[in-house]
Formats: C-alpha cells, sequence, structure tokens
C-alpha cells in the first residue's frame, strides 16, 4: 500500500490537522514508512504466542465493585478557589 499526496492531504482534513501543500510529499512518505513499519509486524510469527497486557508478568488487583461516595470531598474541595456547602462555587457567567 502507498500513500500519495492526494491521500495524505485528506487524511490530515480527516485529522483537523493543517499541512500545507508543500510538507505533503514529506508527510506522505512518513505515512508510506509507518506502514511499511506494520507490514513488517505482520510477517512477525507470533503461532503460540499468548496474549499479553505488559511486557512483563502483572496481576491486576482487584476490589469489590461497589458505589460509595469516596469520602473525599473535604480533600477534593480543599484547593478549590471558592467551595461553599460541599459544592465548587463558580462566579456567574450568564447575566
Amino acid at each position: 500500500m502507498s500513500i500519495d499526496e492526494t491521500t495524505a492531504a485528506r487524511v490530515a482534513k480527516l485529522a483537523r490537522i493543517k499541512v500545507e501543500p508543500d510538507a505533503l510529499p514529506a508527510l506522505a512518505q512518513e505515512f508510506n514508512t509507518i506502514l511499511g513499519f506494520i507490514e513488517q509486524l505482520a510477517e512477525v510469527d507470533i503461532e503460540g504466542v499468548e496474549p499479553m497486557t505488559a511486557v512483563t508478568p502483572q496481576r491486576l488487583t482487584k476490589r469489590t465493585d461497589e458505589v460509595t461516595d469516596g469520602n473525599q470531598q473535604d480533600a477534593v474541595l480543599k484547593n478549590a478557589p471558592d467551595a461553599r456547602e460541599g459544592f465548587f462555587a463558580v462566579p456567574k457567567v450568564v447575566e
């Protein structure tokens, strides 16, 4: 697969990235480099390799799935510029 300048411009537009026309050849080349690397990865033999979530063995900690208020209200409001009655207070912005 090869990316031309037109496709690179379209991808940039879809990603809402402003790319000057003179930078499109370099961007297309960069896309082609990335795609080449992905094609290289597809050649790796992964037969018999177990899926993993990290390179080093890890065990996920589990906790009880229950809803609480966190009991952190004072800590959360501690750095608020203005807090009243247990809530963040914000200045009025609409007249």
